[in-house]
């Protein structure tokens, strides 16, 4: 079940020094009131070396935070959850894991986006992760990061963009065709492997249905639809694609082989009793046990 458990922030810590000035705060980027969206955080999260925009409605930004040291470093690009609905989350509750991976030597860019309800949904939440993208280019031509060495992050539903963003899409998909985002390694954080084959759990878990109002509507309205973003259609083009799950299942055989199809090495860790929220909170013991795999591939040492 998901809990919506305050969010207790302390003042913001000094943010660690970059190597390179950071670019200008976007004046206009706006945080959502649901800051208290997850669970206790262990850690405060640090003040953004820089907010950086990608588009031109309020949603459309992320946080940028820097190591300290000469890089390069890796980049976590993490993509929030909340069911895909407004009003539930934002980018803010997962600052502190940013902070986190931030200390250990990760760079990251914490994405916010619409949802259902402000723009989002099919296709404007997919219009978003393609924006959002463009940051990378900024960020790894101006700052000591490594464009070989990308992650891209997500929790819950966030676990989509971090793996349609590295699929090709043909004329059905969201946005027409495109080429698959480069990038080195995927990290969900108990996600969906497969929107369409894991819609009855997925809408379990949010406790109201969620993937419906997304799509526009169920399979049987817009079949063509949930097949341009399943595995079993096109798979991500990764080198490795970790699930850390903990309400959810971890995703079938057919849908962990459909995921690997595109290359990747698909590992599932499961953490049966945990909760959605602990795997996510530095210094929770779930989050700790987990840290070193997820740090590996982060760090491409997986």
């Amino acid at each position: 079940m998901i809990r919506f458990l305050p969010l207790l922030l302390a003042a913001a810590a000094t943010a660690c020094t970059p190597t390179t000035p950071a670019p200008q705060e976007a004046k206009s980027a706006v945080q959502p009131n649901n800051a208290t969206y997850g669970t206790d955080a262990n850690l405060a999260a640090s003040t953004p070396d820089a907010v950086l925009r990608y588009t031109d409605h309020p949603r459309g930004f992320a946080e940028l935070r820097l190591p300290q040291g000469k890089g390069p470093f890796p980049l976590a690009v993490i993509y929030h959850g909340g069911c895909w609905k407004t009003g539930i989350a934002s980018q803010a509750y997962m600052a502190p894991l940013a902070t986190r991976w931030q200390q250990l030597g990760i760079a990251t860019l914490n994405v916010d986006y619409r949802e259902v309800g402000d723009g989002g949904g099919w296709p404007g939440s997919f219009e978003d992760w393609a924006a959002s993208t463009k940051l990378i280019e900024q960020v790894t031509a101006r700052y000591p990061v490594d464009r070989d060495a990308v992650t891209l992050v997500g929790h819950s539903a966030g676990a989509l963009p971090a793996q349609w963003l590295a699929s090709a899409q043909g004329e059905d998909g969201p946005l027409g065709t495109r080429k698959p985002l480069r990038a080195r390694a995927a990290i969900v954080l108990d996600g969906p492997g497969d929107v369409g084959a894991e819609r009855p759990a997925f809408d379990a878990l949010c406790q109201f249905s969620a993937v419906d109002p997304f799509m526009g509507a169920g399979p049987e309205a817009y079949p063509r639809r949930y097949a341009a973003i399943s595995p079993a259609t096109t798979a991500p083009q990764l080198a490795a694609l970790l699930f850390v799950q903990a309400k959810l299942p971890a995703p079938s055989a057919a849908t962990q082989s459909a995921l690997g199809s595109g290359g990747a090495q698909v590992t599932v860790r499961e953490n049966v009793g945990v909760s959605h929220f602990a795997i996510i909170t530095p210094g929770n013991p779930a989050y700790t046990a987990n840290e070193p795999a997820m740090l590996a591939v982060l760090k491409g040492e997986e």
